[in-house]
């Protein structure tokens, strides 16, 4: 029993894990003006190197302590945004491959805060890594790419939304998501965050030990979208 129970801990040190502590919408963009207008209409190809998605997600149950929350951050997003003549008339669609996720790198990890202390060892992050890209979670070797467009972008320049359909794993799902837009005379920014479920992305939540060591269902996604509009 003691072999079964350090092997579950070994493992929960290298899973994802899940307990969210939700942080404001608006992010990443201290003393970014807000966006005054939006660019003249037309087609815009996301800008991949001030571009990316990032997933928190958390230990829980009663052995969580044994293991450890992780940072995963995609910076090779890529796609199209094409601008209206308002909010409503935009949209846009965008890729970013599996294989392009960083596990628990040390930058990432100290600028989300007490929640992710220290840096991880490489062993654990390749581990997490794995456990990530398997079967059973992303299925990298089957669906390659999260793809997501919008569906419907509503509100104003001060308080967008955008419907989105998001495509994991062969599963596709809907979700609303509030965002911010900021910019300068060369660049518009997307920035936001909001709380994904597991289940919801038709991904199943990891558990050990009748739930001791278990992967929660919700898990944040924080998200920077840039494109060059000149």
């Amino acid at each position: 029993m003691f072999k079964q129970i350090a092997a579950a801990v070994l493992v929960l040190s290298v899973a994802a894990c899940a307990a969210p502590r939700l942080r404001p919408v608006t992010p990443w963009l201290p003393g970014q003006p807000g966006l005054q207008s939006l660019p003249a209409p037309g087609e815009y190809p996301i800008d991949s190197s001030g571009s990316e998605l990032r997933l928190l997600v958390y230990r829980a149950g009663a052995l969580s302590n044994l293991g450890h929350n992780h940072v995963m951050v995609n910076r090779a997003v890529t796609g199209l945004v094409q601008i209206g003549g308002s909010v409503s008339a935009s949209s846009f669609s965008l890729k970013a491959a599996v294989n392009d996720f960083l596990v628990d790198d040390a930058q990432s990890r100290s600028e989300e805060g007490e929640d992710f202390p220290g840096d991880i060892p490489e062993d654990a992050k390749a581990g997490t890594r794995r456990n990530m890209l398997s079967n059973a979670v992303l299925n990298a070797a089957e669906f390659p790419d999260i793809t997501v467009k919008s569906v419907s972008l509503t509100g104003t320049l001060e308080a967008p939304n955008a419907v989105l359909e998001i495509s994991v794993a062969g599963h596709t799902s809907t979700i609303s998501m509030p965002f911010s837009l900021r910019g300068d005379p060369h660049h518009v920014i997307a920035a936001g965050s909001t709380e994904l479920r597991q289940t919801a992305l038709g991904l199943t939540p990891y558990s050990l030990v009748h739930g001791a060591l278990q992967v929660q269902d919700a898990m944040q996604l924080k998200f920077k979208i840039t494109v060059a509009t000149n």
